[in-house]
């Protein structure tokens, strides 16, 4: 399928889940870093400025790119989780910025052994800083369960349980000085989700750390773990404690929860596409013709494609890639698929796709000599530039196909 679409998939642009999960992986995941963290935290403080009564705030808008809420001291450090996904952005131009942040949370959570949180595309990106939420949203970790209750129930719309779900966060990453001005993790196991954090606050003795900074405290039984005032509130408040407990007793309750609870954060003040109940329009029956084309195409399944051609648009370019059959072809190197498609389909062999990439281009590479020759007897501009600034033949000599270096390069002699 060259699209995906299930309850991870909802938004108005056709968006190719796999690839955008491979990218985001290899943005957070790397030999330099493991960020999956920070990228929870940026869309959690992203969304989490969400206020109902005014319905300002929110992920919508990717307002933090902006001042004042990029300098905000609650989102101190998220600037570098942002520069890691630059990336993946530029290889998905039509992905806002808004859509990117929340999604590598999710998919970040996914990565690290949590639940797969239902995720829906549509935010917009805001151009300018004027719309960012004031200073001061985000929840105070100094306080307690009130506080708790002003910032997640009043202004939010949370209940009690998810409240508790949500908290269940804290057992990814750990505290900075240099960011919060609290340090050390909340679990023995900071790049693992799982349901430890629930299980500390329960079975540890917490004491207050003596320290020069903010009050925090850490675990009699080895001084290495800590909790904020904030966490502690859950165990000290008679309607939090009985949920800890059960989160505690029973993972798959709390990734059950906290997928649910942690999607209705991302979504808060979204588009309808966005929202974890949005149910996905169906395609059309050309649609799904037109899709099924391009599938025949990159398997070389000439006499199938024939039989489908007139029912569907055989130029539509893929929506997520902006690749054509022609590219889906040239790619793997059917000969005979290549020949209808430019002889008798007529499809252009000049479309660049969102690589800047042509037929030729994905022919070249590979050392497809046949397709490279059919394309070039059919049009085929060889001195088109993708978007790294190499053309047909400096695909070919940087993949080192000898065949497809002496086509081209007689075409240059002869022009």
């Amino acid at each position: 399928m060259d699209m995906l679409r299930d309850v991870s998939q909802t938004g108005p642009k056709p968006m190719n889940l796999d690839a955008l999960k491979s990218e985001i992986r290899r943005a957070l995941i790397n030999q330099k870093a493991n960020a999956c963290p920070i990228a929870m935290r940026m869309a959690w403080h992203a969304s989490g400025t969400h206020d109902r009564n005014d319905m300002t705030g929110g992920s919508n808008g990717a307002t933090m790119r902006f001042k004042p809420e990029s300098d905000d001291p609650d989102n101190a450090g998220l600037s570098i989780i942002r520069d890691l996904l630059l990336p993946v952005k530029r290889a998905h131009p039509d992905l806002s910025f808004g859509d990117l942040y929340t999604a590598a949370a999710c998919f970040g959570i996914e990565f690290l052994g949590g639940p797969k949180v239902p995720f829906g595309f549509g935010r917009t990106d805001h151009e300018s800083g004027a719309k960012c939420p004031a200073h001061g949203r985000l929840p105070d970790a100094t306080k307690d369960s009130a506080h708790l209750r002003d910032v997640f129930q009043k202004r939010m719309g949370f209940t009690d349980r998810e409240i508790v779900a949500l908290s269940g966060g804290h057992t990814l990453g750990r505290c900075h000085s240099a960011r919060s001005g609290f340090d050390g993790p909340w679990t023995t196991h900071p790049l693992r989700f799982d349901n430890e954090y629930y299980k500390n606050l329960l079975n540890r003795t917490w004491v207050q750390r003596k320290w020069d900074g903010p009050k925090q405290f850490e675990d009699e039984e080895t001084g290495k773990l800590m909790m904020l005032p904030s966490d502690l509130a859950l165990i000290e408040d008679p309607i939090f404690k009985p949920i800890v407990e059960e989160y505690a007793k029973d993972e798959q309750l709390f990734f059950k929860d906290f997928a649910q609870a942690y999607a209705k954060l991302l979504a808060l003040g979204c588009p309808a596409s966005c929202q974890p109940n949005f149910t996905t329009p169906q395609l059309t029956e050309r649609d799904r013709l037109n899709n099924e084309f391009r599938e025949l195409a990159m398997h070389g399944s000439v006499l199938p494609a024939m039989k489908i051609a007139a029912k569907c648009d055989v130029h539509q370019v893929e929506g997520t890639s902006g690749r054509s059959a022609l590219h889906k072809a040239a790619f793997w190197g059917h000969n005979k698929m290549v020949e209808y498609l430019v002889m008798a389909c007529k499809l252009d062999v000049n479309v660049q796709d969102n690589y800047g990439d042509t037929a030729l281009n994905d022919a070249a590479k590979f050392g497809h000599a046949t397709v490279v020759q059919i394309l070039l007897e059919n049009g085929a501009d060889r001195t088109l530039k993708n978007k790294d600034g190499k053309d047909a033949l400096a695909l070919a000599m940087e993949h080192e196909k000898p065949e497809v270096i002496e086509l081209l390069k007689n075409l240059k002699s002869k022009l």
